[in-house]
């Protein structure tokens, strides 16, 4: 038995502090220029704080400019354990016969890792599936955890994989304390083969994961070795607002859980909807990384839950229409309401920003947050990474590596425009990915590594993998 690997609750809490800009000298007069971001006495709530920041606080001026507005959550720590809400979660197993030998040893292992992180009124059930799903635990406490174990340890490989069963199944055992509004929904799906009994499509998962999200449940899923299918692991995760992995060795699986009961017992705020207005002047172009709805003026972005310590974040690319330099400009106007985890209470944030506008080269340039600048690489090149995975499947690697170089050759230049080092690394390391997509194409790996660190950065999820 491998020693246990239960998180703190809570990850190292990220602080971030305004960019203070310097004074530009225009001529023989000066002008002391700052981001300007205002916020209601409530945007530091007791769970959550709010923040929207732009890629650069001074704009060029008399002319049309493309901006980045980010509205970033900060979920704060939980202060001690015993303050963290319960949670109902639903441990589905994949059994089928290509999960035997270590893979199934590994399994059995990861799920004890599960219930030992667990308290005694947590609730969880266990399921296993292969060509027949069964509830081997009903939703239940925890208590001493011997029952639990007892099942854990039962699980044998054999058949085929019901898959979309055993997410339906987890599903309705999470359902039987869904009402009680207390606690935290999750369910954990392994599996490590292609779904071959029931519905078996990405779309067909994609749309069980929003439903399940209208509901308040989210599933975390995690793909086994090289036989599972990521389109649709993904697709369920993504959509459910779960967390994804992919690991390629089974030794690696209690980590993955501990890290993913990390997120699940540190859960800060539910049902996140996150509202952003734009003035005249203001255009919402689209969502960079997550499928947010924009209608004319406004933005509208739902999350199922925030973790303590972790940013969550949406970005949106906008048209600011031309200023005369000196002036000032509104540019969103962003309102998020949450359900606190702890108290149950609900909570609405409200904050704004400006950015101010300038002649001065030198002074839109100092004036950019290099960290906005970094997110926006990341989820673009993300982006990029989703789309050359589609076309090398349409046996089109040349338009596959032309898609990345593309979004490499902006970002560079955006680096060497702002001195950004970490958008000069995003850029750097794209370009030998577009000549071996070219060359190679993708492996059965890399394709699934595609999938998983794209959906992990559009989530802002960490990997678990870094983890020591």
């Amino acid at each position: 038995m491998v020693e246990s690997q239960c998180p703190n609750q809570g990850f190292t809490m990220k602080h971030r502090l305004i960019l203070t800009l310097a004074v530009a000298l225009i001529g023989a007069w000066s002008l002391v220029l700052s981001a300007k971001s205002t916020a209601s006495p409530e945007t530091a709530g007791e769970s959550v704080r709010l923040r929207v920041e732009v890629d650069r606080a001074v704009l060029p001026a008399e002319t049309t400019e493309k901006a980045v507005i980010k509205i970033a959550l900060d979920g704060l720590r939980l202060p001690r354990r015993e303050t963290r809400p319960p949670v109902n979660l639903a441990l589905v197993i994949d059994r089928s016969g290509s999960m035997n030998g270590d893979k199934i040893i590994n399994a059995r292992e990861a799920a004890l890792e599960a219930v030992r992180c667990l308290a005694p009124d947590d609730i969880v059930s266990l399921i296993a599936y292969d060509t027949r799903v069964e509830t081997l635990v009903s939703a239940q406490q925890v208590g001493d955890g011997r029952r639990l174990a007892a099942a854990i340890r039962s699980i044998e490989a054999g058949g085929n994989t019901a898959l979309y069963g055993g997410v339906t199944r987890g599903a309705a055992e999470v359902r039987r304390y869904l009402e009680d509004r207390s606690y935290v929904n999750r369910v954990i799906l392994l599996s490590d083969g292609l779904a071959n009994v029931g519905p078996s499509s990405a779309d067909e998962l994609g749309r069980l994961g929003v439903s399940l999200m209208k509901e308040g449940i989210s599933v975390t899923t995690i793909g086994l070795g090289l036989g599972f299918n990521e389109d649709l692991m993904t697709r369920l995760a993504q959509r459910s607002d779960g967390n994804t992995y992919f690991v390629e060795e089974s030794s690696d699986l209690p980590r993955i859980f501990a890290a993913e009961l990390g997120d699940v017992l540190n859960v800060v705020a539910r049902r996140v909807v996150i509202e952003i207005e734009f003035p005249a002047g203001v255009r919402p172009l689209a969502f960079v990384g997550r499928d947010g709805v924009i209608r004319g003026q406004k933005a509208e972005l739902t999350l199922n839950q925030l973790y303590g310590g972790q940013e969550k974040f949406a970005l949106v690319e906008v048209e600011v229409s031309p200023c005369e330099s000196g002036g000032e400009r509104e540019v969103a106007r962003a309102r998020v309401s949450y359900e606190d985890a702890n108290s149950r209470r609900s909570a609405t944030l409200t904050a704004k920003r400006t950015v101010q506008f300038s002649a001065s080269r030198t002074v839109v340039v100092e004036s950019a947050d290099h960290r906005v600048q970094a997110d926006y690489a990341a989820n673009v090149m993300a982006v990029a990474k989703d789309e050359a995975v589609t076309l090398v499947d349409s046996n089109r690697r040349d338009a596959a590596a032309i898609v990345i170089r593309k979004r490499a050759e902006e970002l560079s230049k955006m680096a060497a425009t702002y001195s950004n080092n970490a958008v000069r690394a995003v850029a750097a390391a794209a370009a030998p990915e577009a000549d071996r997509v070219e060359k190679e194409g993708l492996g059965n790996a890399e394709r699934k590594a595609y999938r998983a660190e794209s959906a992990q950065v559009k989530s802002q999820q960490n990997s678990g993998l870094s983890q020591p």
